[in-house]
């Protein structure tokens, strides 16, 4: 049986793959910060559950003693906004942290895969979209900055000590497991989890910018369900190096997040407020992942409308 370990393993990407890669028949071994919500506490899914952070002393040598074939790092602390007001967590939980782990693997020479969880922010605003890996990286945050740090260093340990690594920008992640086993922790900021969960409590739903110079109006941006991202990290463990964006290449526009977000939730006659268009909020943003499927054949296999059914049902399990 193969071993993983995963970093953030109680959040809502770590907690999605942690429960995929069980199903494959891994032994799974989980790393977070803060103790894991109730939904994955009471489950199998995890041989052993470490409540550390994943650079402390304690939990590198868990880490040492597990031999992991790979490690899915997902933890880190990332959301553009609160970045710009409070960087210092950003660089030192994203960047400076990972530099900690990287350099005890190397020194304990624990030969292992590291799968690293990036961001589209290291894009800042796109050349042209689909954002491509060779396009120059341009974060406009804190949070992209670390992100982007956090990659060179990375790819610079790879060139001179042989560093096993994979990064993976990641787009908008959403939705919720298949089987209502997991999804988002309330009060998540992107788009689909704020109008269903207005949606859920009858509230308000405010959306920013109907003037965009797009087919409706509204902002395009590109949404990948979450299994899709942790099937994406099992494949990363079998066959390929380097670093790939994870998108849908095309994206959804807000104004059919809405109508989708009503139609699944039987909603139609809901009224949707619009605000005023946010500075700084490219039009289009959205990502290639032509270079990882033509490594590995992966494609998103969810549409607009599964990832609001998965979602709404786990936010009315």
């Amino acid at each position: 049986m193969k071993t993983v370990i995963v970093t953030g393993a109680g959040g809502y990407v770590g907690g999605q793959t942690s429960i995929y890669f069980h199903e494959q028949g891994w032994n799974v071994i989980g790393i977070d910060n803060n103790h894991p919500p109730m939904h994955l506490a009471q489950s199998t899914y995890f041989s052993k559950f470490y409540v550390a952070p994943f650079d402390s002393e304690d939990a590198l040598e868990l880490i040492k003693n597990s031999n992991p074939d790979a490690i899915i790092h997902t933890a880190g602390t990332s959301l553009v906004g609160p970045s710009k007001r409070d960087p210092r967590p950003y660089y030192q939980n994203n960047f400076v942290a990972t530099k900690t782990l990287v350099e005890y693997l190397l020194d304990n020479n624990i030969k292992t895969r590291l799968i690293f969880s990036s961001s589209a922010a290291t894009y800042g605003e796109p050349v042209m979209p689909p954002c491509e890996e060779e396009d120059p990286p341009l974060p406009l945050s804190p949070y992209g900055e670390s992100k982007l740090m956090t990659e060179m260093m990375l790819q610079s340990y790879a060139n001179a000590y042989d560093l096993d690594v994979v990064i993976f920008r990641y787009f908008n992640v959403c939705g919720a497991d298949s089987q209502s086993r997991h999804g988002q922790a309330p009060g998540a900021t992107h788009i689909i989890a704020r109008v269903l969960e207005a949606l859920r409590d009858d509230n308000n739903i405010t959306i920013n910018g109907n003037d965009y110079p797009t087919a409706d109006g509204t902002c395009i941006r590109d949404y990948v369900h979450v299994e899709d991202i942790a099937r994406a990290h099992l494949i990363a463990t079998q066959c390929i190096t380097g670093t790939y964006n994870l998108g849908t290449g095309t994206g959804y526009s807000n104004r059919a997040i809405i109508d989708t977000a009503l139609s699944v939730t039987g909603q139609a006659d809901k009224e949707i407020n619009w605000g005023p268009s946010r500075p700084g909020d490219p039009a289009v943003l959205t990502g290639s992942s032509d270079h990882f499927a033509a490594h590995t054949g992966w494609k998103p296999t969810n549409d607009l409308t599964s990832i609001i059914r998965t979602a709404w049902q786990w936010y009315n399990r």
